[in-house]
């Protein structure tokens, strides 16, 4: 009996040293595991943070293409809205040279010049319709106030019974191509 129990208390005391071996190699095991989570965790959140980084590169790539793009549909339709202003403001200065032309005709409707300034008052109707037509309008502000959107003053006068900064007289007719000045009226101002 004497050995049974000797062989248990060995039996017993070799169990306790597994056991020990056993719990220190889990309890390493557990720590490694709990560092690997720890890492795995910190990997998560810098790749979450670098998702984050590239969703908002790529927001603010589409808000660039799409502001680009909004961008240069201003452009264009601005471009075709006024497509024709530099062939406009070419012919403006032979309405001029028409309209000076036919201030030239006096009251006898028979002699030559009156007859030749005939063929020149069709032209001249001719092209103010297809000024007209493409949305240009003359700038007539004889009465109204000076602005200097519309207006380029280039003389002054005084007359006591107008108002001042009244415009008096157009001296060359100024013109609007849609809702754009394309070139301002020159006209005499009234200065008290």
């Amino acid at each position: 009996m004497g050995k049974d129990k000797k062989e248990k208390e060995i039996d017993e005391k070799i169990e306790d040293k597994l056991d020990e071996k056993i719990e220190d190699k889990l309890d390493e095991k557990i720590e490694d595991l709990k560092e690997e989570v720890l890492d795995t965790v910190d990997e998560i959140t810098l790749l979450n943070n670098q998702v984050k980084e590239i969703e908002d590169k790529l927001i603010r790539s589409q808000a660039e293409i799409i502001n680009y793009r909004r961008r240069k549909d201003e452009e264009v339709a601005r471009m075709l809205k006024y497509c024709n202003e530099d062939l406009i403001l070419e012919i403006l200065p032979v309405i001029d040279n028409f309209e000076r032309a036919i201030k030239l005709d006096d009251d006898n409707l028979e002699d030559e010049l009156s007859k030749f300034l005939s063929g020149f008052k069709m032209i001249y109707t001719n092209l103010i319709s297809i000024l007209e037509k493409n949305e240009v309008k003359a700038i007539n502000p004889v009465g109204e106030e000076f602005d200097p959107v519309y207006h380029q003053g280039v003389l002054t006068e005084s007359i006591e019974d107008k108002d001042d900064n009244i415009v008096l007289e157009v001296l060359q007719k100024g013109y609007m191509y849609k809702d754009k000045v394309i070139r301002p009226a020159m006209v005499k101002v009234n200065k008290k």
